[in-house]
């Protein structure tokens, strides 16, 4: 029997009736609305790129150092030296990244090793710099996981603050989703990447010291390796789950960024796992789009992607939805009508009516298992028409 997910049913099955997605079509009137009302209030209007840029709302009470470094988290501490040789005294030559935090350096460290040094912007507000700073240090520190980007260590003095991470090579999901390098993500590679970003929050979720909630998942905060293997960075935003089992959430201060953030979370303030769930299924919708949450330079009805996908899926027209440079098929056009059906699931209005991200990667990987046979089926029979 398929597992039921609040009052929504997810399975592997053909998308269900009209009648019942007419219901859920109901709900999702609440989270359209709110992703209108949400994005105006954010100054939406300011253009695509500030729509895109991350936001936080903070107070003295909400920036705290609530994780405590644990007695096994093995970060390197490095010096300002060592920093400075691998970078080439922070050329801009080694630089391959740029962030509301600062600026990422590829460096080498004597031992040829290859790492990502990112570099704190100097002029941002002293204490939520340490705070952000702080806050990724102890969470990388305390994670390990093959979809997570590894932190070697750090330095911290006067008024540096570097992180020292795995160097990952081959740019983030964005710029591939935007072809930047010349090539296109598959559907198939794309339904690989969703299944390691599923993990990376499962992870963290369920099978961290403590739940930690990423708050930040987003396309350019995915990196990909040459194999396309996806890891989750970023964690400045992060925050460690209630500690008590029995607490559905945490209270805190509104951090995260337009198009992605959840709007239970925006409205109440009360932040838990089933944010990050609502946005991955904004993620999922881009992945399957090709398109930004946000995209202000298109027709008005386009310009909230969530908004203008669910319309065509309820009209059964996947053709439209589909990322244009993605091949047209029977397959396909499957897929993609599967991956919608969940990734609108997870960004229902409320965090009672998503999945748990252990049931998001169950069935993802069940969409994957069908999506190989249709593709293997194809082949052999183009192989016995020839």
């Amino acid at each position: 029997m398929p597992a039921r997910y609040g009052r929504l049913l997810l399975s592997p099955s053909p998308l269900r009736s009209s009648k019942s997605m007419s219901a859920h079509a109901g709900a999702h009137k609440g989270l359209l609305s709110l992703l209108g009302s949400s994005f105006s209030c954010f100054g939406c209007q300011k253009g695509a790129a500030d729509a895109q840029e991350s936001f936080s709302s903070t107070s003295s009470t909400d920036e705290f150092i609530s994780q405590v470094l644990p007695e096994n988290a093995s970060a390197l501490l490095f010096t300002m030296e060592e920093l400075k040789k691998a970078t080439s005294c922070f050329s801009s030559s080694c630089q391959i990244g740029q962030g509301s935090f600062g600026t990422v350096y590829k460096g080498r460290l004597t031992d040829g090793k290859e790492v990502a040094v990112k570099r704190a912007r100097k002029d941002i507000f002293e204490a939520r710099l340490t705070v952000q700073f702080q806050c990724e240090v102890n969470l990388l520190a305390s994670v390990e996981h093959l979809n997570l980007v590894k932190l070697l260590g750090y330095f911290e003095g006067g008024n540096e603050r570097i992180l020292v991470q795995e160097y990952v090579p081959n740019g983030n999901l964005r710029q591939h989703l935007d072809c930047e390098f010349g090539v296109v993500l598959d559907l198939f590679v794309r339904l690989d990447i969703a299944i390691d970003i599923a993990h990376a929050l499962t992870y963290l979720h369920f099978y961290a010291e403590r739940p930690i909630i990423h708050r930040d998942i987003k396309a350019s905060n995915i990196l990909l390796t040459p194999s396309f293997r996806a890891k989750v960075c970023d964690f400045g935003f992060a925050r460690v789950g209630a500690y008590d089992p029995e607490a559905t959430h945490v209270s805190t201060q509104v951090k995260g960024t337009a198009g992605y953030l959840d709007p239970e979370y925006l409205k109440s303030y009360q932040l838990s796992t089933k944010s990050d769930v609502y946005s991955f299924g904004i993620l999922l919708i881009e992945l399957i789009t090709g398109r930004r949450p946000i995209e202000l330079q298109r027709v008005v009805d386009q310009r909230i992607t969530a908004r203008w996908a669910f319309k065509n899926f309820l009209s059964n027209n996947l053709a439209d939805v589909l990322d244009p440079k993605l091949e047209r098929s029977e397959s396909a056009h499957l897929v993609a009508g599967k991956v919608c059906k969940l990734a609108f699931q997870c960004s229902a209005p409320t965090r009672h009516d998503r999945p748990e991200m252990k049931q998001v990667v169950e069935y993802l990987w069940a969409v994957r298992k069908e999506y190989q046979a249709l593709l293997e089926q194809k082949v052999s029979e183009s192989l016995l028409e020839n």
